[in-house]
């Protein structure tokens, strides 16, 4: 393996590419899995993110083979070669590029929400993507930003094969790859994570970068997402929590005569404007609870990988964060709940299950409750697990914990969801469910004051 994964190609590449900072400098990823890579880029070089949406043109018995690709404005490019080793008629190819026109259409509009395309008339643009297979998304993506004025192309890739300059000569001014192994038989063989990137990423990566630009708050990615997204309140305050010897940013919301308020412990390293948990928070200040959305890691840790799957580190974080609430004057007095998705799951009951916890109860959202290993049988406050019924692995390793907990605990699994929830509703009846739960476990009782 050469990456450890998409952010760790990222970071690396950016370094690269360091010579091409300027002003008059774009970075666009290729969404999904470019996008990951070329947030850092642009993140390093201090320039603008955008993505050129590009669909390949899968083979119809075998769609991992690209005979082909479509990009914006009509750019369209066919590979003869394959379509004939493959005898794909002109038919079969009308049929997939209709189909692959109306999904990159609504990629575009998705992923930019009412964010205008960015100008790249007089620009250089550097084409950022996971890696080169094929080659033929990077060359639509090259005649894109060449058809939109770029002045100057770079195409910049983590990983390619070693003959990719031969055939993608004349597609860019320059041609930029960190490795180009002769042992090449993929783009994923050479990550440690290559985990599919999902469209509330690639939105999450365009808001922050566009924070970064503006130097304001992001749009809430949850106006995004389907069905009945609500946003948080727009004058939500943004606070610094005090964590042990780091402070670290987040965000309060606290809804008039809350009973109770929720601390989220994010997954794989992402922030406090992670899309997901921010849909799940706007659904928990319906619902009457207060939230907190801080970043267990500053700028500095998170650019160490290992931090991001440091259990241990990140509950010391969530406890810090509860001390810290306990000692505000405004919120300082209501129960506490956390909630954990991924490997934010783990870390939440491992912190729930410390000596002299306050936590009161903890959800977890398609979580790692098994990372907390021999913690489970410590936990005490109710706990909720919840499953995507077409998350095998993850529903195997939430039945095995499930059996170490003592405490009281269910195990809900929403029918069709997958690890992340995209599908239609399912991160809402997850948002729901966990309402429910902090609802009935932080509300005040005779037996339990706040």
């Amino acid at each position: 393996m050469y990456f450890v994964d998409r952010v760790d190609a990222g970071r690396r590449l950016a370094e690269r590419v360091r010579h091409l900072a300027g002003r008059e400098v774009i970075v666009l990823g290729l969404p999904r899995g470019g996008v990951p890579v070329a947030a850092e880029v642009a993140k390093v070089l201090h320039t603008p993110l955008d993505v050129i949406v590009v669909r390949k043109l899968g083979v119809p018995f075998q769609p991992e083979l690209g005979m082909g690709a479509i990009g914006e404005g009509g750019v369209r490019i066919v590979n003869d070669a394959v379509m004939r080793a493959t005898r794909t008629t002109e038919q079969d190819l009308a049929e997939v590029e209709a189909r692959e026109r109306i999904e990159l259409d609504r990629r575009a509009r998705r992923y930019r929400g009412d964010r205008p395309r960015t100008e790249l008339a007089g620009r250089t643009a550097i084409v950022v993507d996971d890696g080169i297979a094929t080659g033929s998304t990077a060359l639509a993506a090259c005649l894109i930003a060449r058809n939109q004025g770029a002045a100057r192309v770079v195409l910049a890739v983590p990983v390619a094969p070693p003959d990719w300059t031969r055939r993608l000569a004349d597609a860019a001014d320059e041609l930029v790859a960190l490795s180009t192994p002769g042992e090449f038989y993929g783009i994923g063989q050479f990550y440690e994570d290559f985990a599919q990137t999902t469209d509330a990423e690639v939105i999450s990566c365009l808001d922050e970068a566009a924070v970064r630009m503006a130097g304001d708050r992001p749009p809430d990615p949850a106006s995004r997402l389907p069905a009945r997204s609500v946003p948080a309140r727009a004058d939500d305050p943004e606070v610094v929590v005090d964590a042990g010897p780091v402070r670290l940013g987040g965000q309060l919301t606290v809804p008039e005569g809350t009973a109770g308020i929720v601390v989220f412990a994010h997954g794989s390293g992402s922030s406090r404007h992670s899309p997901r948990n921010r849909f799940v928070a706007g659904a928990l200040n319906r619902a009457g609870l207060a939230t907190l959305l801080f970043d267990l890691l500053t700028e500095e840790e998170a650019f160490d990988r290992a931090n991001v799957f440091d259990t241990a580190l990140l509950a010391r974080r969530l406890t810090d964060a509860t001390r810290w609430l306990h000692g505000r004057d405004d919120v300082g007095g209501l129960a506490v709940g956390y909630f954990g998705a991924s490997t934010g799951a783990a870390a939440a009951l491992w912190a729930a299950a410390e000596p002299g916890s306050t936590v009161r109860a903890v959800v977890s959202r398609g979580g790692r409750p098994d990372l907390a290993g021999p913690r489970l049988p410590a936990v005490t406050a109710p706990t909720l697990l919840i499953v995507g019924g077409d998350d095998h692995v993850v529903l195997d390793l939430n039945q095995q914990a499930q059996a170490r907990l003592h405490c009281e605990n269910q195990l809900a699994v929403i029918p069709g969801a997958t690890h992340l929830f995209e599908e239609p509703g399912t991160l809402e009846e997850a948002a729901d469910l966990a309402a429910q739960w902090f609802t009935a476990h932080l509300a005040p009782a005779p037996d339990r004051a706040p």
